[in-house]
């Protein structure tokens, strides 16, 4: 449908050229001082005003453009979200679980799910995922996993899954987990952050709403065309309850929404409505023209994955990080970086689009070289840190807010239940998580990710060498 309703109310209101006597304080932009380009975009900063609809009780062109994004991607109900992906991972936990309900979770999932999980004071079981040798990162959960966990604990509310991975990996046996789930009755709830475009054509992977996951959020800011911190939340089953999601999205999201956001989530979903068979070819050629020219440059491995938009390349003996520095010396900024590669975001493309492949191709080679001439940095690092396929916290989130904390070495946390998460970021992956206990394994790959120049996110004083655990009781 070539419609999109908040971006053609807003250009509306626009053209009417009112005076503000209302929020936002820069009026317009009149009172701003940022640099004319900033403040050209603030004409456009709107609040909830006649013709331009409610948010969170929407009944005009944001119910509309969100009916319109349910048809895209054939969803029950669909929300635009302001608040990002993470709000969409709270609002599906908390409409599904209480307080002290088992939940089997996606060991390798971003931290909003964990923060989620605790805020709502569920039980989690940890799923521990497949390791990939060809991506050298921890993917999926196995069917065998699920289903042992369904065993052992046959009383779970929710299963929460990732898919696609940060780095574009999918799970082939996703619609076995999904239908092994609801043949026992629990909901499957999916962070699908990199998956927006998965609907755009049948040469994508399918995604996890296709295959009849309950609820299904996506970040639309990260690889489709619209703004940061804009995301869809859909819901396409009655095992979750619509009322639900929508009363924890209202009590959630801010009561200020930003319609610069909402407006470039009316466009990503016209955006990926419309991409057509010409548009994916356009991009097809393109990216394989890209890929091949990227396999002769000399040290340089190029890894494809399942996702045609994600690519990975590493230089032998060097870290991710040394890379993108020289990447970034180059002027070319990727996603993430981690010990042994680096990750790029290619453009979902259309016909009509170009793009500097050939200009990007000869800063990689020089970045590549000016690498290979430093001192080797490349850190082996043992990721079999995740033994047992289903593991629990050691204890409950109801204790580790009433038990004292205090600061330890890290050479010394061994068996200590940790108190604060411990995340190398991006891509947001825990290492730690609140209420587990501390194995000498995950020390030896924390102590690997710090040589190996990694940044860590979390509660922890790594600059002092400390973790935040529980005080023991003395005996």
């Amino acid at each position: 449908m070539d419609k999109r309703p908040i971006v053609e109310a807003m250009q509306r209101f626009y053209k009417k050229q009112n005076t503000s006597l209302h929020v936002p304080g820069h009026k317009h932009g009149a009172l701003s001082e940022l640099p004319r380009a900033f403040k050209d975009v603030m004409k456009f900063d709107y609040t909830e005003l006649e013709g331009l609809d409610d948010y969170h009780h929407p009944e005009g062109v944001i119910e509309e453009a969100q009916k319109l994004l349910a048809i895209a991607y054939e969803a029950t109900h669909s929300y635009f979200l302001v608040n990002g992906t993470t709000v969409g991972n709270l609002a599906m936990v908390y409409a599904t679980c209480r307080e002290g309900d088992r939940v089997l979770v996606q060991r390798n999932a971003h931290k909003s799910i964990f923060h989620a999980l605790e805020l709502v004071g569920a039980d989690p079981v940890f799923l521990t995922p497949e390791w990939d040798e060809k991506t050298h990162t921890s993917t999926h959960v196995s069917l065998a996993t699920v289903a042992a966990a369904i065993e052992h604990y046959p009383q779970a509310q929710a299963i929460i899954l990732t898919h696609p991975t940060y780095y574009g990996v999918t799970n082939s046996v996703m619609g076995e987990v999904i239908s092994l789930a609801h043949s026992h009755g629990i909901p499957v709830l999916v962070d699908e952050a990199h998956g927006a475009h998965f609907i755009a054509t049948a040469d994508f992977p399918m995604s996890a709403l296709e295959m009849g996951a309950d609820v299904v959020v996506q970040s639309a800011h990260k690889t489709l065309p619209a703004m940061t911190m804009g995301s869809y939340l859909h819901i396409q089953s009655n095992r979750v309850s619509y009322d639900k999601v929508n009363r924890y999205l209202r009590m959630l999201q801010s009561s200020s929404p930003s319609y610069l956001i909402l407006a470039s989530l009316d466009d990503a979903r016209h955006y990926i409505e419309t991409y057509a068979h010409e548009d994916y070819q356009l991009f097809s050629t393109t990216r394989k023209l890209f890929v091949d020219s990227l396999k002769t440059i000399h040290s340089l491995e190029v890894v494809e994955v399942d996702d045609p938009i994600k690519l990975i390349l590493r230089v032998h003996q060097y870290t991710g990080y040394r890379l993108q520095k020289q990447l970034e010396l180059q002027g070319i900024y990727v996603e993430l970086a981690d010990p042994e590669q680096v990750l790029l975001i290619l453009p979902l493309l259309k016909a009509r689009h170009q793009f500097p492949f050939a200009e990007i191709r000869m800063k990689i080679k020089t970045a590549v070289e000016k690498c290979a001439k430093q001192q080797r940095d490349k850190v082996d690092i043992d990721y079999s840190h995740d033994l047992y396929a289903l593991s629990t916290l050691a204890v409950s989130y109801k204790e580790l807010q009433e038990t004292e904390n205090e600061w330890i070495l890290y050479t010394k946390a061994t068996g200590r239940v940790c108190a604060g998460m411990v995340i190398p970021y991006p891509p947001g992956i825990p290492l730690f998580v609140r209420g587990e206990r501390i194995t000498t394994s995950k020390l030896e790959m924390l102590a690997d990710y710090l040589a190996s120049g990694a940044i860590i996110q979390g509660e922890h004083d790594l600059s002092r060498k400390q973790l935040l655990v529980l005080k023991e009781a003395k005996v």
